[in-house]
């Protein structure tokens, strides 16, 4: 199978549906696309009704395009991860996986235009993210709910307003910054810097003012991460963790009990703020993000120092955090329900706290002259005697 036979199967999964952000390649199913969330069959001419071990590994190899380390990388951990260009229509990021000893391929579209935060209508306190001048900032959720393009934003923010250096540690780089107000140096895993603890440890000597690491995956990453927030430098950073507490909870399990108190002191100093996201099943179609912003305040510092007890839970300090700009997701939940944006059953389905949504969506319907009940009338049973 050739480049040019490759290009064309997937320039064709890219325009078969609408809002496409995955290409699956997957022995034993057809092509498959993600659209709106959703995985739905593609039909090309010639048609591949069900691809084979052999389709899926031409296609592969075709992808690595004789790359050495890429194939010692898959064959040696079972999965690999890099970038390809598909001409001028689009880049994606790729990962390439054995599984049965047959080889899958998932492709990530990525955007070519860096969304700002009014375009994505990221909440407010996404500006204020944006001043700050040293510490670190989290944006966290599940693979795919969003991160990036909201890191994406929040970087386009600074070289809008800033004149700093900029070193990004990507895998793989997904937005390519362009020279505004800022200097941008983005660099990639794999090509530029071999792991995310080695380019982070390089990225100190190199005078940045601002470090975006692409994750923070062990305990060598977030240690170096936290010297380069107490050293002065602002660094962003994803974790795959649900919540703001989690996310607290995340780092700390990283470390032995007895570096424990030493690593809360560290975090206490130097977390601004944990963005957690998800993205929803939009009504009338597609998706909207939903988000939980955890500020850095006294309660705060306190709950990482001290740890969470009743009434002082992450949870409780953002509910009560407003004036912050602190939000958890089932006050965000439920916003999105009054604009129209979800229903009901998705409200209740991504809901944290079912019993404080639900109670939220019965006061939001009754304002709206909506029934809250089902039950659509009372009476006296007029039959019933009693016992003797």
């Amino acid at each position: 199978m050739k480049k040019q036979q490759i290009d064309h199967i997937l320039s064709m999964m890219l325009t078969s549906h609408t809002n496409v952000s995955d290409l699956n390649l997957t022995p034993g199913k057809p092509l498959q696309v993600e659209s709106d969330g959703q995985l739905v069959p593609v039909k090309i001419e010639p048609d591949f009704q069900v691809l084979t071990a052999f389709h899926t590994e031409a296609i592969a190899l075709n992808l690595i395009n004789n790359d050495r380390k890429l194939i010692e990388t898959l064959l040696r951990e079972g999965s690999c991860d890099l970038s390809y260009q598909l001409d001028t229509r689009a880049r994606f990021r790729v990962n390439i996986f054995s599984r049965s000893g047959k080889y899958a391929i998932v492709l990530r579209k990525l955007e070519t235009k860096i969304p700002t935060i009014k375009d994505l209508n990221l909440p407010e306190p996404f500006f204020k993210m944006a001043e700050e001048k040293n510490g670190i900032i989290f944006v966290t959720g599940a693979t795919g709910s969003g991160k990036t393009t909201s890191l994406a934003a929040l970087l386009d923010q600074i070289n809008e307003t800033k004149s700093v250096h900029v070193i990004t540690l990507e895998d793989p780089i997904e937005y390519q910054h362009t020279q505004k107000f800022s200097t941008f140096n983005q660099r990639e895993l794999g090509m530029d810097f071999d792991s995310f603890a080695s380019g982070l440890r390089a990225a100190l000597r190199q005078a940045p003012k601002v470090i975006l690491v692409g994750e923070m995956r062990d305990r060598e990453t977030v240690e170096i991460g936290l010297s380069a927030a107490e050293t002065g430098h602002l660094v962003l950073s994803t974790l795959h963790t649900v919540d703001a507490g989690q996310t607290i909870n995340r780092v700390l399990g990283m470390f032995s009990t007895q570096e424990e108190k030493q690593i809360r002191i560290r975090l206490a100093d130097t977390v601004r703020w944990v963005v957690a996201q998800r993205l929803l099943p939009k009504l009338g179609g597609g998706r909207v993000a939903a988000f939980e912003i955890m500020a850095t305040n006294l309660r705060v510092r306190d709950s990482i120092l001290n740890g969470e007890s009743e009434g002082k839970t992450f949870t409780d300090i953002i509910m009560a955090g407003k004036a912050q700009g602190m939000v958890s997701f089932d006050e965000f939940i439920l916003s999105l329900y009054k604009k129209a944006n979800i229903d009901e059953t998705v409200a209740m389905a991504y809901a944290s706290r079912k019993d404080l949504v639900g109670r939220g969506l019965d006061s939001i319907k009754s304002a709206r002259g909506e029934a809250t009940s089902k039950i659509d009338s009372l009476e006296i049973d007029r039959g019933y005697k009693g016992e003797k």
